[in-house]
């Protein structure tokens, strides 16, 4: 038996995996999110623990037996967060996560003080990764700063209390903009850049590799061995790959969730960082991987949910079932940019914004512009992608999104390559982070790695492809006239 934590930003997911690929259980505990000021957004790392614990009690119930038999956890988490600790491992304040967007100005000076950071990690200094955020608490909260002996990501934090070791993997490490992506090890010049030093790093590990066993403690609340070894793990986007068995160059997957992600692995670091591409290391060893993010995706539609007062999303995809195609065709343009926006314009100041409204607009035109918007930012993406030299295949759907079949077909005509949904891919990132604990205790890669059975697959649709052709023209348009006026 093998267990998996993925620390999500709204819960705690936990899995339980049997060596005959069954998951035998299930559980997962809500988390608050914190937004006390405009582009804030922290969260309490001692509430990730309490969650955790909730969560894997939840599964020792539903399977007791199988529980006590389990060999090792593996974790998956939400990438960049900077959870500070002093000397006494406690914690200095709230953690800073992946979606708050404060760090602007920490962001060019960073890039000014190391030219060559870019090149290094692999990717562009953006308010939602680590380093910034520590350079924000050096300027305005210096005292905290002065305090802080170790920084760790967010499931790191957690595995400090399961095993009071302080161990990260390289695929989260890679979201720090202190990783050297291409060597996979800390970089001294980009740690000097924020004013760290390795001293504050944690030991980074493969994510298949192990990194220590759990507490005595912690081993008897949890009625668990306390030689049962806690795998290296991955951030929730690698993790989530190893558990539809995205493990091979090539292979790829599009995550419909809160943000919207292009996933595809490397065989080796390919960086784009002019477009906004991130290049990361994968969680398997001498394998990188690299995506597109856009900040706002499945919640685009929960959004516009809300604003129609609407009693579900699936109200609204019904209407857009049922609705003219010709009046779908005269739909509003809609920028998806709710939230600033990553690949590829890296503006934390955009916003959304429809295109074309008049007085027969209506909430499936709505709908419908929503969906589209969401598909022409991951086909933005894909684009940036295939600049890096990336090819893609056939792509697998995760996420939220994935419940509806026209978001599907959309994307296959959008992204010109067939789409497939999987079996049990709502498990996401704990069921890979079970597969990573499976593998740190001797697990084949082909033996644990195997992809899921396909549910559906989705091929592109010329006809829809040239009705959407000129929408995307005027969807690519319309940013570049309105970027001065965000920034104002």
């Amino acid at each position: 038996m093998f267990l998996g934590i993925d620390l999500g930003t709204s819960e705690v997911k936990v899995v339980l995996l049997r060596d005959n690929h069954h998951v035998l259980a299930t559980a997962s505990h809500k988390l608050a999110l914190s937004r006390p000021q405009p582009q804030w957004s922290e969260q309490d790392p001692r509430e990730w623990w309490h969650a955790a614990d909730a969560a894997v009690g939840a599964v020792r119930d539903q399977a007791p037996m199988a529980f006590a038999a389990v060999r090792a956890i593996g974790l998956s988490g939400q990438m960049h967060g900077a959870t500070l600790l002093d000397r006494a491992d406690q914690v200095l304040r709230p953690a800073i996560l992946w979606n708050d967007t404060r760090a602007s100005v920490e962001c060019a000076e960073l890039t000014a003080r190391c030219p060559a950071l870019a090149e290094i990690a692999g990717n562009l200094a953006m308010p939602g990764f680590t380093a910034p955020k520590l350079a924000w608490v050096a300027r305005h909260e210096p005292k905290v700063f002065a305090r802080v002996a170790a920084v760790l990501l967010p499931k790191d934090y957690l595995r400090l209390l399961m095993t009071g070791s302080k161990v990260s993997d390289l695929s989260d490490a890679a979201g720090t903009l202190w990783l050297d992506v291409a060597r996979r090890d800390w970089s001294d010049p980009l740690l000097e850049a924020t004013g760290l030093t390795r001293a504050q790093m944690p030991r980074l590990v493969e994510g298949s590799a192990p990194s220590g066993t759990l507490l005595p403690a912690v081993a008897r609340a949890w009625g668990l061995s306390p030689s049962v070894v806690v795998a290296g793990g991955g951030g929730d986007n690698a993790a989530s790959a190893v558990g539809i068995g995205a493990v091979r160059p090539g292979d790829g997957f599009v995550s419909l969730g809160t943000s919207g992600v292009l996933f595809v692995v490397t065989d080796r670091f390919r960086p784009n960082p002019a477009s906004a591409v991130h290049a990361f290391c994968h969680a398997l060893p001498d394998r990188w991987h690299q995506m597109s993010v856009m900040l706002s995706a499945a919640s685009c539609l929960a959004w516009l949910t809300r604003l129609l007062g609407a009693r579900d999303e699936a109200v609204l995809l019904e209407q857009v079932r049922a609705a003219d195609p010709a009046a779908l065709a005269r739909a509003p343009i809609f920028l998806p940019y709710l939230s600033g926006e990553r690949t590829p314009h890296n503006d934390a100041y955009a916003q959304g914004a429809w295109f074309g409204l008049n007085h027969d607009t209506q909430p499936a035109q709505l709908a419908w512009s929503v969906l589209e918007g969401v598909a022409f930012g991951l086909l933005d993406g894909l684009n940036a992608l295939k600049a890096a030299g990336t090819t893609v295949g056939r792509l697998a759907l995760v996420g939220g999104g994935a419940r509806s079949a026209e978001w599907a077909q959309l994307l296959a005509s959008c992204l010109e390559t067939e789409v497939a949904t999987l079996e049990g891919g709502e498990t996401g990132g704990a069921l890979g982070a079970a597969r990573l604990g499976w593998m740190a205790v001797g697990g084949s890669e082909a033996e644990v790695c195997l992809s899921p059975a396909v549910r559906q697959v989705f091929t592109p649709s010329d006809a829809q492809r040239e009705r959407l052709a000129p929408r995307y023209e005027r969807f690519r348009e319309l940013y570049p006239r309105v970027r001065d006026l965000y920034q104002r």
